[in-house]
């Protein structure tokens, strides 16, 4: 089935995350998605566990990100490495890659150039701190993101230490937003024909997602502190332990906390002048979490999940991943953990992408490509190249 993105020609010179995660994106979208890896060793996370075998060759890290691309190997140090770069890029629509900003200039491939052999292209690049600016030539990744992006300092109990989020949510971000600025400008060149570079950063990927957060300081010019898991603007909206776990309770608003005050048993709390409004329940979160707790305590946590949401209060199971892989509503309606068949692995679930569609579909295409798989398809059916030349380029370590 043909996607959205069908036609759309990518070369992702992505590594890790970030940027795999964007072109991963676009491919299971239908686009045809390029991957350009380095001929000594390719993509680094070919070497980050998980692994599906002793000898540490089949990386699940690696294709999951990389499913539904094809794949070859370029030395774009090489002068005859970066003049067929050139010629691909004659014929693509985007580029996207993630190096420490100044590094596809320092090869002479930087987006100036770029636009000269192709003014249509879309140029995404995702970094640690942007290409402006006094620490655009930083290194960065997704822990340096969340840290100075402020979502550690928010993060954690009170009076414990920053805390990571437990997925690298900076990287993610990242790529979200550089597949967002890139599908973006495709939708300006259809208009205009003209090109664009799209410049993110992990950075600002997390500020911008610290939304209300960073507000609280702006209006108030109090600077938010760790506070575990409730939320800062409203209440109940938070963890709350069970005879045999945890459930969340999200009693976002003033109607959803007046069902909540009804179910357990508390209907006095919805005119209580201490907790009648939202303002209120949340400058007394901590009376009002017990009143709660005694109630969560007496019950499983399925049996919160079930109440609650019946009387139309939302709630949910704290899920540990077991869990969650096997849940009906995300394994199973949605198919978050579609099947591929990976050389060298066999069948495998992998991590879908979020976007479910009506025309067509967003699913791995095909698996991730062994290094340099489509040298001869790409650099042969593309550029011309017989079996001759693509020999020679391999013994000169072009591919």
């Amino acid at each position: 089935m043909n996607g959205l993105l069908d036609g759309v020609v990518v070369l992702d010179l992505c590594r890790v995350l970030a940027g795999p995660y964007a072109g991963m994106i676009m491919a299971d979208m239908g686009a045809t998605v390029i991957k350009i890896e380095n001929p000594n060793g390719g993509d680094d996370t070919r070497k980050m566990g998980p692994f599906f075998d002793k000898e540490r060759t089949q990386s699940a890290y690696y294709i999951n990100f990389n499913r539904s691309k094809l794949g070859v190997t370029l030395n774009l140090k090489a002068p005859e490495g970066k003049a067929m770069f050139l010629e691909l890029v004659k014929q693509a629509d985007v580029v996207i890659e993630n190096y420490r900003p100044g590094t596809m200039e320092k090869l002479g491939l930087g987006y100036d150039v770029l636009k000269e052999v192709n003014p249509g292209i879309i140029y995404g690049s995702v970094s640690g701190f942007g290409h402006t600016g006094p620490y655009s030539k930083r290194a960065g990744y997704d822990i340096v993101g969340q840290a100075m992006g402020g979502m550690m300092s928010t993060t954690g109990w009170p009076g414990g230490e920053p805390t990571r989020v437990g997925t690298p949510i900076g990287d993610v971000l990242g790529g979200l937003n550089m597949a967002i600025g890139v599908l973006a400008a495709l939708v300006n060149k259809e208009k205009t024909g003209l090109g664009e570079k799209v410049d993110v950063a992990l950075v600002d990927s997390v500020v911008s997602a610290m939304e209300n957060i960073t507000m609280i300081y702006q209006t108030e010019g109090r600077i938010p502190q760790r506070i575990g898991n409730r939320y800062e603007s409203t209440y109940p909206y938070d963890v709350f332990p069970t005879s045999d776990g945890s459930a969340v309770v999200a009693a976002g608003n003033d109607k959803l906390f007046g069902i909540l005050c009804d179910v357990i048993g508390h209907p006095e709390l919805k005119t209580d002048p201490l907790y009648a409004k939202t303002p209120d329940r949340v400058a007394n979160h901590e009376s009002l979490g017990e009143i709660i707790s005694v109630w969560t305590r007496a019950h499983t946590t399925e049996e919160v999940d079930q109440i609650l949401n019946a009387a139309g209060c939302p709630a949910c199971p704290v899920n540990t991943i077991d869990r969650m892989v096997e849940d009906p509503q995300i394994a199973g309606a949605r198919d978050m953990f579609p099947e591929i068949d990976q050389p060298g692995v066999g069948k495998m679930h992998i991590t879908a992408t979020a976007q479910k569609l009506t025309r067509t579909k967003a699913c791995p295409r095909k698996p991730a490509p062994q290094l340099g798989e489509d040298n001869a398809k790409i650099f042969g059916d593309v550029l011309g190249y017989d079996e001759a030349k693509l020999q020679a380029l391999h013994e000169a370590g072009v591919i």
